[in-house]
C-alpha cells in the first residue's frame, strides 16, 4: 500500500512538471527517445499513459550505438518488440559512433550524444513530430551540474538540462521526467510491472558521468544526503536568473 502511495505522488509529480513547463499538448506529435533502460522504459510508459488522457500522437526511436555488439542488438529487439506490444509504432536506427570519434578525435560519450541528437531531429522532421522526448531525470541534472562546476564552465552552464529547448527548426526537445530521482523512477517501474536493459558500459568508472554516479556523489551524500536535489535546485535558479536576465 505504502508503494501504492508513492506510485501515486511519482504520478503527480510527473504531471505537475509537465502543466507548469507546458510540455505536451493534445495537438502534439511526440517522438520519444527509447534506449531500453530504466529511464527510458519509464518515459515510454508515462508518455503512452499520458497519451490516451491528452490524445496526442506518440512514436518510439531506438538509436543503435553499434558499441556493445549482440547486447546492442538485443536493446534494439526489446524496444522494438515493447512498442509491438503496445501498439505503438517506432523505428530502430544505427549511428557510425566509434567512427566519428575516431575521426574527429572525439570521446565515445561525445560523438554517441552528438550522433543521437541528429538521429532523433532526423526522425522527429520524417514523422512531422513538433515535440522529442528523453528520459533525463534529476540524478542526471545534478551529475551535469556537478560536472560542467568540474570543468569549469561559466555561470549559464551550472542551469544544466532544461525542460525544453529547441531541436532543429521545427521541434522541441523535452524532458518530462526531470523532476524525477532514478530511486523514484525504479519505484514507477516497479508498480507497472515494467522490465528495462541494463546497459554495462553505464557501471564503467572509466567514463567521467559515470564516475560521478559511482564515486563522487555517493562520498556528498555522506555529507548530504539531499545532494543531487541541492544541486538539481541551482540548476532550477540558474535558469530563472536567465528568464530574468532575458
Amino acid at each position: 500500500m505504502r508503494r501504492k502511495a508513492f506510485a501515486a505522488r511519482i504520478w503527480s509529480k510527473l504531471v505537475a512538471f509537465d502543466k507548469a513547463e507546458r510540455l505536451l499538448a493534445r495537438s502534439d506529435r511526440v517522438l520519444a527517445a527509447v534506449s531500453g533502460g530504466l529511464d527510458s522504459v519509464c518515459l515510454a510508459h508515462y508518455l503512452r499513459e499520458l497519451s490516451r488522457r491528452k490524445g496526442f500522437k506518440l512514436f518510439f526511436l531506438h538509436v543503435h550505438h553499434g558499441l556493445r555488439g549482440r547486447a546492442a542488438d538485443r536493446d534494439a529487439a526489446f524496444v522494438l518488440r515493447l512498442a509491438r506490444n503496445w501498439g505503438l509504432p517506432a523505428r530502430s536506427v544505427k549511428v557510425p559512433v566509434r567512427a566519428l570519434a575516431e575521426a574527429r578525435s572525439r570521446g565515445l560519450e561525445d560523438a554517441g550524444r552528438k550522433l543521437r541528437y541528429e538521429a532523433l531531429a532526423a526522425e522527429a522532421r520524417r514523422l512531422r513530430c513538433n515535440k522529442a522526448a528523453t528520459g533525463h531525470h534529476l540524478d542526471d541534472q545534478a551529475e551535469t551540474v556537478l560536472l560542467h562546476l568540474l570543468r569549469g564552465k561559466r555561470l549559464g552552464a551550472l542551469a544544466g538540462i532544461a525542460p525544453r529547448r529547441p531541436l532543429g527548426r521545427a521541434a522541441a526537445l523535452i524532458r518530462p521526467l526531470l523532476p524525477l530521482t532514478r530511486a523514484e523512477l525504479k519505484i514507477y517501474a516497479d508498480v507497472h510491472g515494467l522490465s528495462w536493459r541494463e546497459d554495462a558500459t553505464n557501471s564503467d568508472p572509466r567514463f567521467t558521468r559515470n564516475w560521478l554516479r559511482i564515486k563522487v556523489i555517493p562520498l556528498l551524500e555522506q555529507g548530504n544526503p539531499r545532494v543531487r536535489e541541492r544541486l538539481a535546485g541551482i540548476a532550477r535558479q540558474v535558469r530563472a536568473l536567465g528568464k530574468k536576465a532575458g
